[in-house]
Formats: structure tokens, sequence, C-alpha cells
């Protein structure tokens, strides 16, 4: 790989991953296996990266159980298995972060999660537990790609339309902690009706004119987005542009 990566993350509420554009040739968009630990000692590879934060005790793996390709964890793990042993155990277990994140009534930097942690768990913020998920999709980029680090990158991170300052303030936050030096935060429904414009091809014109409004509805693991975008010309070119948003909603 030469130059500078681009970089695309999606923080979910429940599963997040990783693409990166390819430029070998033809550009093209590709996703990020993500090791992660399956079962203990046993690791495994996927694109979606599930969104849950396992805090556990510290007799209940082994040494060299949570062994990752850039190393061990033992005070906390990051995955499906998370989830896994979250709902045997859940209060040792974290999620739905990115949910509190915009939480205004809550302390966001504060150690707060799990809400109903057992005794012997060190709680963590929604910031640190987002640090988090994105530190491990950071340290399996490098892995794959130790020629070209996450620090050099150009990544964009995506972030709800209805997410309020202080929350993107607090999910760039998170990046920075995580090692990605290089950021800009994109708003989910814009992605989606990017994604729809790059699969669409130049077939794309023919359904969009300037004047249009397209209402974009985000679904995802955990919260909807509603976002209203106009499409408006500039320097000849049709360019979308976000003109309303609806509130957050958790489901």
């Amino acid at each position: 790989m030469t130059g500078s990566p681009r970089i695309g993350i999606d923080l979910g509420t429940t599963h997040s991953a990783l693409a990166w554009l390819a430029e070998d040739g033809d550009a093209r968009v590709e996703m990020l296996d993500v090791p992660t630990v399956t079962a203990p000692g046993t690791i495994g590879a996927a694109p979606l990266l599930a969104s849950f934060l396992y805090l556990p005790n510290a007799n209940e793996f082994a040494n060299g159980d949570l062994t990752l390709p850039w190393g061990e964890d033992r005070a906390s793990l990051v995955g499906e298995l998370a989830r896994e042993r979250g709902g045997q155990t859940p209060l040792r277990l974290v999620s739905s972060a990115k949910s509190w994140l915009s939480h205004a009534a809550s302390d966001r930097r504060g150690a707060i999660l799990p809400v109903e942690a057992a005794e012997d768990v060190t709680r963590v913020s929604p910031v640190e537990a987002s640090t988090r998920y994105l530190t491990h999709l950071a340290r399996a980029w490098d892995a794959a790609h130790p020629e070209a680090p996450i620090r050099n990158a150009n990544v964009v991170l995506t972030v709800p339309a209805s997410f309020d300052p202080v929350a993107r303030e607090l999910t760039a936050e998170a990046a920075t902690k995580a090692g990605i030096e290089s950021l800009t935060l994109l708003e989910e429904p814009q992605a989606a009706l990017y994604a729809w414009i790059e699969r669409m091809g130049d077939g794309w014109r023919e359904h969009l004119s300037v004047g249009d409004l397209v209402l974009v509805i985000d679904v995802g693991g955990g919260t909807t987005d509603f976002s209203l975008i106009a499409i408006e010309e500039e320097d000849g070119q049709l360019a979308p542009r976000r003109v309303a948003v609806g509130d957050h909603i958790l489901l």
C-alpha cells in the first residue's frame, strides 16, 4: 500500500466495522476482517465487531485465553464472546455505549457502566467503552497493514445525525484516544446516501435532480435517524446537503 490509506469506520450501537479504499488498479472499497476471541484460546475474524465490552473477574480466564495478534488484555473483552459472556453475567457487560454518549442527563465522561455492576467490577465511562471498540478496530488494522498504520490514515467516522455537539466531541475524543490522528465525522444518513450513490453508479442522476428532497431513514441496531437532504448544485455538480434532522430515537 502506498500513500495514506483512506479508512471509514462505523461505530455502531450493536456492531462496528472498518472499511478502506484499495487503489491497486480500480479503486474499490474493502471490509476489514476483524480478529476477536470467539472462545477462550480461539481467534476468529469477521467484518463485524460486536460492540460489547465484558469486564471479567480476575480468575475467569487463564493466561493466553484472550490473546489476539497484537497482545492480550485480561481486564476486558470486546466482541461476540463479550456479548455471550455478558448474557450469562449481565452485571459485567457494557452495551449500548453509543446511546449513553448521547444521553445528555448522564455523566458521559463518568464511570457509570455497567449501570448495575457486580461489586468487584471497575465501571467505565461511555467514552472509555467507545475508545476500547475503536482501539480494537485500530489494532486490527495495524496488525493487517503494518506498513500503513492507522495513525497515518485519513479516517472518516460516522455518527448519528441527531448527536448533539457534546456527543460528537466525545466520539472524536474516543477516536483520538484510540490512536486516530486525522479524523472526519460524517453523519450516518449522509453516509447511507453516499453509499447508495456509489452503488447506483452514473444511474443515480436519473433519480435525483437539483431541488429534490431526499428523506433518509437509518434504522440501526440501537438508534434510528431521520435526515432530510436537499440536492443542490455546486461547481456544476450535484451536491447533497442535510437540511433537517429528526429527534434521536433509541430502539
